[in-house]
This record gives structure tokens, C-alpha cells and sequence, in this order.
């Protein structure tokens, strides 16, 4: 079939030439895009039409267009997905013995809009732009080929799918999705909410910090903020912590948080809080505690470029709370998971929040997402979380 053909204005091919793999509004012929329904397989080509490659369109997107190949020839198909998803699978096996992780991280492994998480023989499917969504048919064959799911649940419900004028939905493609699903990470065995749990029910781009963590929790007492499902709070305890206190504001969050340390029969070594973080960091410091490691995992702060300086102010305050309740010579960790907030900007006002606690800080780390998160050399969107370590005086 004769795909139709999407042609960029000259002089506007230099960003994708580069290796960047979107295309915008403003750098194509808008009467390409009349005869273009939503998600649909265009062919990409230059002003002197010079083929660049297959992309798929959305002409109600400010991102009109998203790479798929760069092969002129290539025939987007069944074994079009099938080897893709071969190729991410053979990264995750390579990374973790547990089949629980990110299987499909969008355009980190080629695949624009497809998000799919790993639980055992159970997939969790973010479908996030129109192209993803039409192209699913093909997408749901070569998954069903390459893993062989018992189920798979779609949870659609990201609020990006809005950008693309899609709606929002959660329902079962295949199979008996469990309402709990095991989540294995080296010697603990934790349950994700599928169905309504917080994204796909569980942060897989966090498994790497949490492990880290582990590196400064002998003996300590643990502060473990926003912490859904007590992930680093139940990490820190296995590495020899003594106790934790568990806070986030979402009551269903904290049972499950709570049912995950029964699990670890670590029940007696936990405290639950339910509370916004900022008042519970008010309330501690006021009873006079303190603690070796403080985790703080927020919620982004910065949703658009535009919150940036109010977002920045939230993590220095955040940052401030936190290094009161740092005992001296304990460790703080601070995560912020929004693309919008540039490293250098996040290390610096973490900074200037622990000064105006009036602590001395040295930074003993800084790492990112989990790499069955891989980053788009050209994408910076790709490369969100960050994740900073300090011992502080």
C-alpha cells in the first residue's frame, strides 16, 4: 500500500537529520496533513524529496509526526514489531533476572507512544499517541508472539493521550488481569495495584535508586516521603535499617505500602503516615525526630515549562524540610521525575535548600531512571528522572 507523504519545508529537516525523531507543526507542508487521519503510516520526506523515512502522523498534534524507521524501504508490519520487541526483551534479560520491568520504553526503544510493563506473565500497555493506538492491532500480535502474556490490561488513562485528542480508558485486551500483581526486585517480593495503582501500578524507572539506597541504610532510621508502595522505605529495612517511617497522602497507597512490609515480616519496623509530605515534615521536626536517611520521591512538581520557577521553589522547599530531619552525617535523596527541570537547575536548588537549613552537604551521587528506561541520544524528553544524593554534616 502507497502511504501518503509528508514533506518538510526547506531548510526545516536539519533537526531531523540529526536524529531527533519528532516532527512539528511548523516544519512541514500543511496540505500534506488534509487527507491524514489520525495515527496513520506516512512516508517522510525533504523539500527536495528525499526520503528520510516512515513516521506516523497526527495532524491535531503540535508533534505532527513521530519517527518510526529511518529506512525508506522498510514495510511497517506484524515482524516490523516483532523485532523491536525482541530487541527490548533481549536488553531486559540481559539487566534483570526477574521478568518485572519496563518491557517497551516508547521511543528509548523505537517504538513512539507504546509504553508496556512487565509483571511475570502479566503486561500493563500504555497506548499514548494516536499512531500507537491505531497501530495496536500489530502491536498486540507481535507481543503475544515474542511473550506470550496470560494477560494484558490497557491501562489508557495517561493524561498526555489528551494532547493527541484521544480518551481515556482502562479495559482488559486479553486474558484475567490480577487485581495484585507480584513485583520481584532481589530478595523482595512486593504487590502493584494493576487496575488503579498510580501509572501502570508500579515505578520501574525507580528499581535502580532503590537498590542504591541500600548503600546507606545499615543501621538507620529511615524517612521514606511519597512512598506509594513503601519501595525504598522496604529496600532500606532488607539492607539492615532499623526503622522507617512511611508517608504519602493516599490512604489506598498506604495499605498497600502496609501489606507489602507484612510480606517482608517487616511489619513491626514501619510506621505508616498518612499526610501531605510538607506536614508531615512539620509534625516530626515539631516531636523533635530526626532520621539517617531521608528518601524524598515527589510527584513532578513541574508538569509544563511554564510551572518551572514555581516547581523549583517546591523542591528547594522540599529540599530545606528535609535536610532539618537529616540527622548529621546521615544521607538525603531527592527525586524529581519531570523533563522539564534540567539537572543543572534540580542540583542547584537542592542546594540552596539544604543552606537554608543551615547544613553542610556532600553529594555522594546522581543517577537517573532505571536503564529498561533507555534515553533517546536526540530526545531529551527521554532522560526525565533524576535522582541526587547527599551526606550532609
Amino acid at each position: 500500500m502507497e502511504l501518503p507523504v509528508l514533506r518538510l519545508l526547506p531548510g526545516r529537516d536539519r533537526r531531523l537529520r540529526s536524529g531527533h525523531p519528532w516532527i512539528y507543526a511548523n516544519e512541514i507542508r500543511t496540505e500534506d496533513l488534509k487527507e491524514v487521519a489520525a495515527g496513520s503510516l506516512v512516508r517522510v520526506q525533504n523539500a527536495a524529496r528525499k526520503g528520510l523515512g516512515i513516521a506516523y502522523a497526527n495532524p491535531h498534534s503540535l508533534i505532527v509526526a513521530r519517527m518510526l524507521t529511518r529506512r525508506r524501504d522498510a514495510v511497517i508490519d506484524r515482524n516490523f514489531f516483532i523485532r523491536r520487541i525482541e530487541r527490548a526483551l533481549a536488553l531486559r534479560e540481559r539487566l534483570w533476572a526477574e521478568p518485572c520491568y519496563r518491557l517497551v520504553h516508547a521511543e528509548g526503544d523505537g517504538l513512539p507512544g507504546l509504553v508496556v510493563d512487565r509483571f511475570g506473565p502479566h503486561l500493563v500497555v500504555q497506548l499514548n499517541t494516536a499512531g500507537a493506538e491505531r497501530l495496536w492491532p500489530l502491536v498486540a500480535e507481535a507481543l503475544e508472539e515474542v511473550v506470550r502474556p496470560a494477560s494484558v490490561l490497557l491501562r489508557n488513562d495517561s493524561p498526555v493521550r489528551e494532547l493527541e485528542g484521544l480518551g481515556r480508558e482502562v479495559r482488559v485486551h486479553k486474558g484475567e488481569p490480577p487485581e495484585l500483581a507480584e513485583v520481584r526486585e532481589e530478595d523482595l517480593t512486593f504487590l502493584a495495584d494493576l487496575r488503579s495503582g498510580q501509572k501502570t501500578g508500579w515505578f520501574y524507572d525507580q528499581a535502580l535508586n532503590r537498590r542504591l539506597v541500600r548503600l546507606f541504610a545499615r543501621e538507620a532510621t529511615v524517612l521514606d516521603l511519597f512512598t506509594y508502595s513503601g519501595g525504598f522505605a522496604l529496600h532500606a529495612l532488607r539492607a539492615g535499617a532499623r526503622q522507617a517511617v512511611l508517608v504519602d497522602s493516599s490512604a489506598a497507597a498506604l495499605a498497600l505500602a502496609e501489606r507489602n512490609a507484612r510480606l517482608q515480616g517487616m511489619a513491626s519496623r514501619v510506621e505508616m503516615r498518612e499526610a501531605d509530605a510538607f506536614a508531615a515534615l512539620e509534625a516530626l521536626r515539631s516531636e523533635g525526630r530526626s532520621f539517617d536517611l531521608v528518601i524524598a520521591d515527589p510527584p513532578s512538581f513541574v508538569r509544563s515549562k511554564n510551572q518551572l520557577a514555581r516547581g523549583l521553589r517546591s523542591y528547594r522547599r522540599l529540599a530545606e524540610a528535609c535536610a532539618r530531619l537529616t540527622a548529621a552525617g546521615g544521607v538525603l535523596a531527592v527525586a524529581c521525575c519531570s523533563h522539564n527541570v534540567p539537572l543543572e537547575l534540580f542540583l542547584r536548588e537542592l542546594g540552596l535548600g539544604i543552606k537554608a537549613a543551615t547544613r553542610g552537604a556532600r553529594r555522594l551521587l546522581v543517577s537517573g531512571q532505571s536503564p529498561d528506561h533507555p534515553v533517546h541520544p536526540m530526545l531529551a524528553e527521554t532522560a526525565y528522572l533524576k535522582f541526587v544524593a547527599f551526606a550532609l554534616d
